[in-house]
Protein backbone atom coordinates (compact mmCIF):
# COMPACT_ATOMS: atom_id res chain seq x y z
CA UNK A 1 0.00 0.00 0.00
CA UNK A 2 1.49 3.40 -0.91
CA UNK A 3 2.58 5.56 1.99
CA UNK A 4 0.67 8.83 2.11
CA UNK A 5 2.77 11.97 2.21
CA UNK A 6 2.56 14.19 5.26
CA UNK A 7 0.67 17.44 4.58
CA UNK A 8 2.94 20.13 3.23
CA UNK A 9 3.75 22.59 6.05
CA UNK A 10 1.80 25.82 5.59
CA UNK A 11 4.58 28.20 6.62
CA UNK A 12 6.58 29.51 3.67
CA UNK A 13 9.82 31.42 3.47
CA UNK A 14 10.09 34.60 1.43
CA UNK A 15 11.17 33.62 -2.07
CA UNK A 16 14.76 34.74 -2.71
CA UNK A 17 16.36 34.86 -6.12
CA UNK A 18 17.53 31.28 -6.55
CA UNK A 19 20.52 32.31 -8.64
CA UNK A 20 21.73 34.59 -5.85
CA UNK A 21 22.29 31.52 -3.66
CA UNK A 22 24.57 29.85 -6.20
CA UNK A 23 28.00 30.72 -7.61
CA UNK A 24 27.73 31.72 -11.26
CA UNK A 25 30.40 29.19 -12.22
CA UNK A 26 28.29 26.38 -10.74
CA UNK A 27 25.28 27.39 -12.83
CA UNK A 28 27.48 27.61 -15.92
CA UNK A 29 28.94 24.17 -15.14
CA UNK A 30 25.52 22.50 -15.28
CA UNK A 31 24.10 21.89 -18.72
CA UNK A 32 20.57 22.92 -17.72
CA UNK A 33 18.45 24.07 -14.80
CA UNK A 34 16.22 21.68 -12.91
CA UNK A 35 12.85 21.58 -14.71
CA UNK A 36 9.82 23.03 -12.95
CA UNK A 37 8.11 19.66 -13.36
CA UNK A 38 10.67 18.07 -11.03
CA UNK A 39 10.18 20.84 -8.47
CA UNK A 40 6.41 20.30 -8.46
CA UNK A 41 6.98 16.55 -8.15
CA UNK A 42 9.31 17.09 -5.19
CA UNK A 43 6.87 19.34 -3.36
CA UNK A 44 4.15 16.72 -3.80
CA UNK A 45 6.47 14.03 -2.38
CA UNK A 46 8.23 15.65 0.56
CA UNK A 47 8.47 12.39 2.49
CA UNK A 48 10.26 10.65 -0.38
CA UNK A 49 12.38 13.76 -0.89
CA UNK A 50 13.75 13.55 2.66
CA UNK A 51 14.21 9.78 2.64
CA UNK A 52 16.11 9.83 -0.63
CA UNK A 53 18.06 12.89 0.46
CA UNK A 54 19.28 10.93 3.49
CA UNK A 55 20.19 8.03 1.24
CA UNK A 56 22.12 10.35 -1.09
CA UNK A 57 24.16 11.72 1.81
CA UNK A 58 25.06 8.19 2.88
CA UNK A 59 26.05 7.25 -0.67
CA UNK A 60 28.17 10.39 -0.99
CA UNK A 61 30.08 9.43 2.15
CA UNK A 62 30.53 5.90 0.80
CA UNK A 63 31.90 7.22 -2.50
CA UNK A 64 34.42 9.40 -0.68
CA UNK A 65 35.52 6.45 1.46
CA UNK A 66 35.93 4.26 -1.63
CA UNK A 67 38.25 6.86 -3.15
CA UNK A 68 40.21 7.00 0.12
CA UNK A 69 40.80 3.26 0.01
CA UNK A 70 41.58 3.02 -3.71
CA UNK A 71 43.91 6.00 -4.15
CA UNK A 72 46.11 5.88 -1.06
CA UNK A 73 49.08 7.53 -2.80
CA UNK A 74 47.37 10.89 -3.42
CA UNK A 75 47.64 13.09 -0.30
CA UNK A 76 45.44 15.92 -1.56
CA UNK A 77 42.65 13.50 -2.46
CA UNK A 78 42.98 11.78 0.94
CA UNK A 79 42.61 15.09 2.74
CA UNK A 80 39.64 16.33 0.71
CA UNK A 81 37.76 13.01 0.68
CA UNK A 82 38.28 12.47 4.41
CA UNK A 83 36.71 15.85 5.14
CA UNK A 84 33.93 15.26 2.62
CA UNK A 85 33.05 11.84 4.06
CA UNK A 86 32.73 13.30 7.57
CA UNK A 87 30.53 16.15 6.35
CA UNK A 88 28.26 13.86 4.33
CA UNK A 89 27.75 11.53 7.30
CA UNK A 90 26.92 14.53 9.48
CA UNK A 91 24.37 15.61 6.87
CA UNK A 92 22.93 12.09 6.88
CA UNK A 93 22.49 12.26 10.65
CA UNK A 94 20.89 15.71 10.39
CA UNK A 95 18.39 14.60 7.74
CA UNK A 96 17.42 11.49 9.72
CA UNK A 97 16.96 13.59 12.87
CA UNK A 98 14.78 16.04 10.96
CA UNK A 99 12.74 13.15 9.56
CA UNK A 100 12.22 11.65 13.00
CA UNK A 101 10.93 15.00 14.29
CA UNK A 102 8.37 14.94 11.48
CA UNK A 103 7.31 11.36 12.05
CA UNK A 104 9.01 10.05 8.89
CA UNK A 105 10.82 6.72 9.16
CA UNK A 106 14.02 6.12 7.23
CA UNK A 107 13.81 3.20 4.82
CA UNK A 108 15.66 1.89 1.81
CA UNK A 109 14.67 3.21 -1.60
CA UNK A 110 15.77 1.89 -4.96
CA UNK A 111 18.35 4.10 -6.64
CA UNK A 112 17.46 6.42 -9.48
CA UNK A 113 19.13 5.97 -12.87
CA UNK A 114 21.06 9.22 -12.42
CA UNK A 115 24.41 8.17 -10.96
CA UNK A 116 24.60 4.94 -12.95
CA UNK A 117 23.66 6.84 -16.09
CA UNK A 118 26.75 8.99 -15.58
CA UNK A 119 29.10 6.22 -14.48
CA UNK A 120 28.52 4.13 -17.59
CA UNK A 121 30.64 6.70 -19.46
CA UNK A 122 33.67 6.37 -17.16
CA UNK A 123 36.87 5.28 -18.89
CA UNK A 124 38.19 1.94 -17.59
CA UNK A 125 41.86 2.71 -16.87
CA UNK A 126 43.52 5.09 -14.42
CA UNK A 127 44.30 7.94 -14.28
CA UNK A 128 41.45 8.60 -16.74
CA UNK A 129 39.06 6.55 -14.60
CA UNK A 130 39.80 8.66 -11.52
CA UNK A 131 39.42 11.90 -13.45
CA UNK A 132 36.01 10.85 -14.78
CA UNK A 133 34.80 9.75 -11.34
CA UNK A 134 35.86 13.11 -9.90
CA UNK A 135 34.06 14.99 -12.69
CA UNK A 136 30.92 12.96 -11.99
CA UNK A 137 31.29 13.81 -8.30
CA UNK A 138 31.39 17.49 -9.24
CA UNK A 139 28.19 17.14 -11.27
CA UNK A 140 26.34 15.28 -8.51
CA UNK A 141 27.31 17.89 -5.92
CA UNK A 142 26.53 20.79 -8.25
CA UNK A 143 23.10 19.38 -9.12
CA UNK A 144 22.35 18.74 -5.46
CA UNK A 145 23.30 22.32 -4.66
CA UNK A 146 21.13 23.68 -7.47
CA UNK A 147 18.13 21.60 -6.40
CA UNK A 148 18.43 22.68 -2.78
CA UNK A 149 18.36 26.28 -4.00
CA UNK A 150 15.31 25.62 -6.20
CA UNK A 151 13.45 24.06 -3.27
CA UNK A 152 14.25 26.63 -0.58
CA UNK A 153 11.64 29.28 -1.51
CA UNK A 154 8.85 26.68 -1.32
CA UNK A 155 9.71 24.96 1.98
CA UNK A 156 8.76 25.58 5.59
CA UNK A 157 11.23 27.71 7.54
CA UNK A 158 12.99 24.85 9.34
CA UNK A 159 13.70 22.83 6.21
CA UNK A 160 14.53 25.94 4.18
CA UNK A 161 17.13 26.99 6.77
CA UNK A 162 18.69 23.52 6.73
CA UNK A 163 18.82 23.36 2.93
CA UNK A 164 20.30 26.85 2.78
CA UNK A 165 23.19 25.61 4.94
CA UNK A 166 23.67 22.66 2.59
CA UNK A 167 23.94 24.93 -0.45
CA UNK A 168 27.24 26.20 0.95
CA UNK A 169 28.72 22.81 1.77
CA UNK A 170 27.57 21.10 -1.42
CA UNK A 171 28.96 24.02 -3.41
CA UNK A 172 32.32 23.52 -1.71
CA UNK A 173 32.21 19.79 -2.48
CA UNK A 174 31.57 20.57 -6.15
CA UNK A 175 34.62 22.84 -6.17
CA UNK A 176 36.79 20.21 -4.46
CA UNK A 177 35.83 17.45 -6.89
CA UNK A 178 36.48 19.67 -9.88
CA UNK A 179 39.80 20.89 -8.48
CA UNK A 180 40.94 17.29 -7.91
CA UNK A 181 39.90 16.28 -11.43
CA UNK A 182 42.06 19.07 -12.86
CA UNK A 183 44.90 18.19 -10.49
CA UNK A 184 45.13 14.55 -11.57
CA UNK A 185 44.40 14.96 -15.28
CA UNK A 186 47.32 14.75 -17.70
CA UNK A 187 45.66 17.27 -20.02
CA UNK A 188 42.63 19.54 -20.28
CA UNK A 189 39.39 18.03 -18.97
CA UNK A 190 37.06 20.44 -20.77
CA UNK A 191 35.96 17.86 -23.34
CA UNK A 192 35.13 15.38 -20.57
CA UNK A 193 33.19 18.04 -18.67
CA UNK A 194 31.20 18.81 -21.83
CA UNK A 195 30.47 15.12 -22.38
CA UNK A 196 29.22 14.56 -18.84
CA UNK A 197 27.29 17.85 -18.90
CA UNK A 198 25.34 16.63 -21.91
CA UNK A 199 24.57 13.25 -20.35
CA UNK A 200 23.67 14.82 -17.01
CA UNK A 201 21.30 17.31 -18.62
CA UNK A 202 19.59 14.50 -20.51
CA UNK A 203 19.10 12.51 -17.30
CA UNK A 204 17.45 15.39 -15.43
CA UNK A 205 15.21 16.43 -18.32
CA UNK A 206 13.88 13.03 -19.41
CA UNK A 207 11.03 11.09 -17.75
CA UNK A 208 11.29 8.85 -14.69
CA UNK A 209 8.55 6.67 -13.24
CA UNK A 210 9.67 7.06 -9.60
CA UNK A 211 10.50 10.29 -7.78
CA UNK A 212 14.02 10.60 -6.39
CA UNK A 213 16.21 13.54 -5.42
CA UNK A 214 18.16 13.17 -8.68
CA UNK A 215 15.34 11.85 -10.86
CA UNK A 216 14.22 13.37 -14.11
CA UNK A 217 10.75 14.73 -14.74
CA UNK A 218 7.64 12.65 -14.03
CA UNK A 219 6.68 10.25 -16.80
Amino acid sequence: MPVADSPRPPERTVSPDTDALLPSQLLDFLGCRTPDAWLDWALDNTELLLIDHAQCEKKAASTAMSLLYRYVDRPLLLSKMSQLAREELLHFEQVVTLMEARGIGYRHLSASRYAEGLRRHVRPQDPERLVDILIIGAFIEARSCERFARLIPHLDSELAKFYRSLVKSEGRHYEDYLMLAREYAASSIESRIALFAAHEAELVQTPDTAFRFHSGVPA
